[in-house]
């Protein structure tokens, strides 16, 4: 984990660079029978703006069926939805994937839903983003 902590968010080393795990990480996704939305590359604009940022990709991916009973319940839910996942890499060269924690999302939004979805969404967001960082 990260040493900087930042509420509702959880970050994780990757053993690959930011495209490798990017790549990976889609994989996963589409493996798990989500949908990737949009892949964008936050240091491709930099740079077309004059700017330098380190290697940094942001992913946006969901599942209607998981998604919308959410924003049934809450349409401002759907500020949060898609899911998203950063892959970024810091100034030494480490490479990072973080994303938004599913219980912070789901409290953020107050939601009185069953921990049992939540549960479901924090372990399947785990899993895919361990299988993209792999072994450490």
């Amino acid at each position: 984990m990260k040493e900087n902590h930042i509420e509702g968010l959880t970050t994780i080393a990757s053993s690959f660079g930011v495209k490798e795990t990017m790549d990976r990480l889609e994989a996963e996704i589409r493996a798990g029978g989500m949908k990737v939305f949009a892949r964008i590359d936050h240091a491709a604009g930099a740079a077309e703006a004059g700017l330098a940022l380190e290697p940094t990709e942001l992913i946006i991916f969901g599942n209607a069926k998981a998604g919308t009973p959410l924003m049934q319940i809450d349409q401002t839910f759907g500020i949060d939805l898609p899911l998203k996942a950063l892959v970024w890499q810091d100034a030494a060269g480490k490479t990072w994937l973080s994303y938004n924690e599913p219980s912070w999302i789901v409290q953020r939004h107050g939601l009185g839903i069953g921990t049992e979805i939540v549960d479901k969404m924090s372990a399947g967001l785990s899993a895919i983003s361990r299988k993209a960082a792999g072994p450490h």
